[in-house]
C-alpha cells in the first residue's frame, strides 16, 4: 500500500471534537475504498487540516473524503521516509 498526505483548508476554529468526528466519519466508510486513515492533524490557526492514509491511490482517499463532506485535491504520496 502507498502511504499518502493530504491537506485540507477552511478549517479555522474547528476544535478538537470536531476533527474527531470528521476523522471519525473517514473511518466509517475507508473500507469502501481500500484506504486506512492513520492520524490527523489540525492547525485551528491557519485551518489547515493534514491527514496521513494508506490506500491504493490518491483518487481512493479523495473519493473517502468526498464522500464524508470534506473533500480535497490537495493529496500528495509520500513514499520516501527518512
Amino acid at each position: 500500500m502507498a502511504r499518502f498526505m493530504d491537506i485540507h483548508d477552511g478549517f479555522v476554529g474547528v476544535t478538537e471534537e470536531q476533527l474527531a468526528e470528521a476523522h471519525a466519519a473517514d473511518l466509517a466508510v475507508e473500507g469502501e475504498e481500500g484506504v486506512h486513515f492513520e492520524t490527523a492533524w489540525l492547525d485551528p490557526e491557519s485551518g489547515k487540516v493534514f491527514c496521513l492514509s494508506t490506500g491504493p491511490s490518491k483518487e481512493a482517499v479523495m473519493r473517502v473524503h468526498e464522500k464524508t463532506g470534506h473533500p480535497t485535491d490537495q493529496v500528495y504520496a509520500v513514499d520516501i521516509v527518512v
